[in-house]
């Protein structure tokens, strides 16, 4: 969310971020409302003015005949309060539905663009490996290993279902605690985050309105202890970040705390109903998944939050290259960087099997965008009140990792050779294949 004075002040501006970033919203239509609102608003404190007055003519009446004048104009007054209020009731419920609409800008080097061909590509790590004999997918390795079980996962839960098995649960909660641990070195709090949620942590983090339809509603969110049902709805979130952010909303943080990073892990859950047919097969689009998300909150300034959102990316960086997996950094376009993001950058793993780098971290400035939307401000040294910055990417998301992980280790005897950073998590063990398993 921006302040509708600074959208007001820089419309042309808003205009042009709404066109980059392909958002459905009509600008001069959200300001005309908003001046209705102010219109209607001070009607409505004129008329309290005058209904007050007239309720102290009331009492200087002098005679009966004069007080019933008074009464009569005031309960015209009441009704045409009530009128106003109604019609301001509906004017700032779409007010406010429209400001949600509202893009973040964009940081001035982030490239202009409709989709992914427009992303622009920073730089490499490590060389693409070179095999010297035909390789198998994952989804191979995993079935001739006896690590990963496509089938029976979707007899049991359905499109996108899968099962773990064996070392690669274990590898699973090897790269969360790896992660996790590299990142309480790093100064992070740790947090498990619940993954049920009220509508305005998703509100707040700017998942809704844009993707609600990637989101899980709970059809039935239970009841309190008085039997009486709880009418208000839970949603699964797709990543610990609603819930991390929601965690300091409504609150007035001091300045000497921040910055505030946190750690989350979570189980996410994402219906991914607007990607039906895109990489349906094995662990990359998945309805559940683990994900260690990191999260800064920091004071309202470009230049300290441009810090933090280096110092996040080089952490998911380290990870990548504890595991040995080659991988580039892309800046994303405008088109591709979503409503909130001033700056983001897409951290893309090489995948074997595919042939191609694919996603596996997102980085992703969004200033005071979601702040204000949470209303999560901080007090400065001489008292005044900002709203904070907020930053996020991740850490690690499994089994999505898993993938590159199988593929660029595999061996040419069937193996797969486990990145060393890893090994203390599966007994020191070098390799995963069905020779050594004991």
């Amino acid at each position: 969310m921006l302040d509708i004075k600074f959208i007001k002040k820089n419309i042309d501006l808003i205009k042009e971020t709404v066109r980059v970033k392909n958002i459905d919203l009509d600008v001069n239509h959200l300001v005309g409302v908003y001046d209705k609102k102010i219109e209607l608003l001070k009607n409505i404190e004129d008329i309290r003015k005058e209904k007050n007055k007239n309720t102290e003519l009331v009492k200087e009446a002098i005679d009966k005949k004069e007080c019933l004048k008074i009464i009569q104009e005031g309960k015209l007054l009441k009704e045409k309060l009530q009128k106003l209020e109604e019609e301001y009731k509906k004017i700032n419920k779409e007010f406010q539905e429209l400001m949600l609409l509202v893009p973040n800008v964009y940081s001035d080097d982030t490239p202009i663009g409709r989709d992914e061909k427009d992303n622009k590509e920073l730089y490499r790590w490590a060389e693409i490996p070179k095999f010297d004999f035909l390789i198998k997918s994952h989804l191979e390795l995993g079935r001739e290993l006896d690590l990963i079980d496509i089938e029976a996962g979707a007899k049991v839960s359905g499109f996108r279902g899968y099962f773990l098995k064996n070392e690669a649960v274990l590898l699973h909660f090897a790269i969360l605690w790896h992660s996790l641990n590299k990142l309480l070195q790093k100064g992070f709090k740790l947090l498990l985050p619940p993954t049920l949620a009220r509508e305005f942590a998703l509100t707040g983090s700017g998942h809704f309105p844009f993707g609600k339809n990637e989101i899980y509603q709970i059809a039935n969110p239970g009841r309190l202890a008085s039997e009486k049902k709880i009418s208000e709805p839970l949603f699964l979130t797709g990543t610990s970040e609603p819930s991390l952010l929601g965690y300091y909303a409504n609150q007035v943080l001091d300045e000497k705390d921040l910055p505030i990073k946190m750690a989350g892990i979570s189980q996410c859950y994402r219906s991914e109903v607007g990607s039906y047919g895109k990489d349906t097969k094995g662990l990359y689009r998945l309805h559940e998944f683990m994900k260690v998300e990191q999260v800064v909150i920091c004071k309202n300034d470009v230049k300290e939050s441009a810090k933090y959102f280096a110092e996040i990316l080089s952490i998911a960086e380290e990870i990548l290259q504890d595991l040995n997996l080659p991988y580039r950094v892309v800046q994303m376009c405008t088109g591709e960087m979503g409503p909130g993001k001033f700056k983001m950058y897409d951290i893309e793993t090489w995948m074997p099997s595919q042939n191609a780098y694919a996603e596996t971290h997102s980085d992703s400035n969004l200033t005071d965008w979601q702040a204000r939307r949470l209303n999560i401000k901080y007090k400065t040294g001489n008292g005044e009140k900002q709203y904070v910055y907020t930053l996020n990417n991740t850490g690690v998301a499994s089994p999505r990792i898993l993938i590159p992980i199988l593929e660029c280790h595999q061996q040419s005897d069937g193996s797969i050779k486990i990145p060393e950073a890893l090994r203390p998590y599966l007994n020191n063990k070098e390799f995963i294949s069905k020779l050594t398993r004991t």
